[in-house]
């Protein structure tokens, strides 16, 4: 079997990884730092009267790069697994390092290398539960990262930068049987994505969205793409028919009300023991094109994954989280795994192995062979 094309398999183990939490941290905060300097770098020649016309060639050159790279590693992917035959569909992992749009802490920026490097650090085999063979392309693909904070560093806007995260997830789409498994970043990116996919398919599609929190104010702090806020956009887009929201413990009056006024169904923690037979017999998508799963990693209790931003105790097992996926009845045409935050996960990279663990069998859910 072809082992290339899966190249972002760790380079290092777990044992040669930077252990050393205060370095680490230092790392991080001069990475964001560097980002938000490039910002204002750019907005320092907007002010400096430099040519509008100048800046925004540069931009282009930088976008039209990006996305070209995006293209020709999903067309590589792509054509490799129509030639080896037998797929249906094909899980097809594209990062989205974003964080900025995050009302706490931004660490999820760097979630997508720390992700793929649990994926495949050796501790475990590479076989799913359901028994799916990620050393298997037509399983299993990965077409790299949208480059988020370059792109930023050239002082693109969000608007701008939404519609090439957009563009990003249509082009691995383009390459039948790729699906596009997206891994964040702060939750903000499943707006982009899921408008993507709703347009590429053709219309709404049902989501199954599992977080402690709905996402669904109108704005955050004044920020209409903040990571509180994705749902709210999708559901104005008409991009989803039906949203299920489960795992929920921390939900505002405003978060209900957004849910009444959308259609949400809202699923609470507090009544989960009630609900559970109802939650782990889902069947979506009857009537659309294809169900979207959205998993941000802090739908699980802390004790599972303290590596989150939000901690908020009280929340799914682990198991309860793939007795919903296992038995989920749908066509899963995309989906994403958002909110991780290497910064808080202390516990030797705990948390990248609980949403490694999500990915791969996310991976199981999309993915199909022909009988």
């Amino acid at each position: 079997m072809v082992s290339f094309i899966n190249s972002h398999q760790s380079i290092e183990h777990r044992s040669g990884s930077i252990t050393n939490q205060a370095h680490t941290g230092n790392f991080f905060l001069g990475m964001r730092n560097i980002a938000r300097k490039g910002i204002h770098y750019w907005q320092k020649l907007n002010a400096a009267n430099v040519p509008a016309e100048l800046i925004e060639n540069g931009q282009n050159r930088v976008i039209d790069a990006s996305l070209t790279l995006i293209r020709e590693r999903a067309k590589l992917k792509g054509e490799l697994v129509r030639a080896l035959g037998g797929a249906l569909a094909s899980s097809s992992l594209l990062g989205v390092p974003l964080g900025h749009n995050s009302s706490f802490l931004q660490g999820p920026a760097f979630a997508p290398p720390r992700i793929r490097e649990a994926i495949w650090c050796g501790s475990t085999n590479a076989t799913t539960e359901e028994g799916k063979e990620l050393n298997d392309p037509r399983v299993l693909t990965d077409v790299g990262d949208v480059p988020v904070q370059e792109i930023r560093d050239c002082g693109v806007d969000d608007d701008r930068l939404m519609k090439i995260i957009s563009e990003s997830v249509k082009l691995v789409m383009e390459e039948d049987p790729l699906r596009p498994l997206v891994l964040g970043g702060d939750h903000s990116i499943s707006f982009p994505v899921v408008r993507a996919v709703s347009e590429k398919i053709g219309g709404p599609v049902d989501i199954l969205h599992l977080d402690a929190h709905p996402d669904i104010y109108h704005s955050f702090e004044g920020n209409k793409y903040s990571h509180a806020s994705p749902f709210a956009r999708i559901m104005e887009g008409g991009y989803a028919r039906r949203l299920l929201q489960v795992g929920l413990r921390s939900i505002t009056s405003e978060g209900r009300e957004q849910g009444k006024r959308f259609g949400v169904e809202q699923y609470e923690m507090r009544t989960f023991s009630r609900d559970r037979h109802i939650l782990e017999n889902l069947k979506l998508g009857e009537g659309v094109k294809g169900v979207y799963i959205s998993l941000d990693v802090d739908c699980l209790d802390p004790a599972f994954a303290p590596g989150v931003s939000h901690i908020e105790p009280g929340g799914l097992s682990f198991r309860d989280v793939l007795n919903i996926l296992h038995n989920l009845q749908a066509d899963v045409v995309a989906a994403d795994v958002v909110e991780f935050n290497p910064q808080r996960d202390t516990v030797d990279g705990m948390t990248a192995m609980v949403a490694a663990k999500l990915v791969r069998e996310l991976t199981a859910k999309m993915s199909k062979m022909k009988n």
